[in-house]
C-alpha cells in the first residue's frame, strides 16, 4: 500500500504543472507567473532528486527530475515571452 501511495502522489505532483505549462505555450502569456516562486519550487525539487538519490529511491529522484524538467520549461518560458 505504501508504494502505490507513494506512487500516486509522485506521478500526481510531477504532472501538477504541466496545464500550466500548455496554458502558457498556447498563450505565449507568462504576466501570471512568479519567477520567484519558479526559483523556489525548482530549488526544493532539485533538493528531493538529490535526497533520492542519497537514498537510491528510483520513484522520488524520477519523479522529481521530471518535474524539475517542466518547471525549468515553464522558467525558459518566462524569459522568452516575458513583455
Amino acid at each position: 500500500m505504501e508504494n502505490i501511495v507513494g506512487g500516486a502522489a509522485g506521478i500526481l505532483t510531477s504532472v501538477s504543472m504541466i496545464p500550466q505549462l500548455i496554458k502558457v505555450l498556447k498563450e505565449k502569456n507568462v504576466e501570471d507567473l512568479s519567477a520567484g516562486m519558479l526559483i523556489v519550487l525548482i530549488s526544493g525539487l532539485s533538493l528531493w532528486v538529490w535526497y533520492g538519490i542519497m537514498k537510491t529511491e528510483w520513484p522520488i529522484i524520477l519523479s522529481n527530475a521530471f518535474a524539475v524538467m517542466v518547471n525549468l520549461w515553464l522558467g525558459i518560458c518566462l524569459i522568452i515571452y516575458r513583455k
